[in-house]
């Protein structure tokens, strides 16, 4: 996998201005988180509004849940106008192929907060159902699904050096400017998934860090 191929994905947008703004930078793929404990929270209205406003930008926008119901999700994708949802939670093989069969033109991705490398094995199952997985970085003081994501905590990259599913995979977990070259020397995912790494707060987007993350990238290129 280059560089020049790999997606970059903003998670937990939360305010219009800062969506575009970083849709003109470049980025096609945001992600709104649709937890309500989260810091990062939008609630379905906001993200709709958000979502009209992006309207005639050829972007993938991403719902994050974490162990919603399959009425939740289909009602936030429906209000919101989602094209895509990413399940963070303990959601089974099974939930998803059932909300693959409900929802069949969305583009449907599988989260995983990682703690060891034989973590990895619970992805097999979900390899033939979903669009793509997402890694995470595990911390156990996470206890609270709103704390599933945007920790800011690292997966240590050695640790999935020889992950190759059979679908593609996105890689999170306190992705930064600074670090990023490092993480893709240890692996080789199809998209990075940047929040934290891009924030003044939590919801409240750096712009100038994006941009930094985005000419790190385009550096690694030459």
């Amino acid at each position: 996998m280059k560089q020049a191929d790999i997606r970059v994905k903003i998670c937990g947008i939360t305010q219009l201005d800062q969506a575009q703004a970083i849709v003109e930078l470049g980025i096609m793929t945001l992600g709104f988180i649709c937890v309500p404990q989260s810091p990062r929270y939008i609630a379905p209205l906001q993200l709709q509004a958000i979502v009209r406003g992006l309207w005639e930008q050829p972007i993938d926008r991403i719902g994050v849940f974490v162990d919603a119901t399959l009425s939740e999700i289909q009602q936030v994708v429906s209000i919101a106008g989602l094209t895509g949802v990413q399940l963070h939670g303990h959601e089974s093989p099974e939930f998803c192929r059932q909300l693959r069969q409900e929802l069949p033109e969305l583009s449907l991705i599988k989260a995983f907060r990682v703690r060891d490398p034989q973590q990895l094995e619970q992805t097999r199952p979900y390899q033939s159902i979903v669009d793509s997985l997402l890694l995470d970085a595990y911390d156990p003081k996470a206890v609270d699904p709103g704390q599933y994501g945007g920790t800011g905590h690292v997966i240590a990259w050695e640790r999935l050096q020889q992950f190759r599913p059979d679908c593609p995979w996105w890689l999170a977990g306190g992705i930064t400017a600074q670090n990023v070259q490092q993480a893709l020397q240890w692996v080789m995912p199809h998209g990075i998934d940047v929040s934290s790494g891009v924030e003044l707060a939590p919801g409240q987007k750096d712009l100038q860090k994006v941009a930094a993350l985005l000419a790190t990238l385009s550096v690694g290129l030459v």
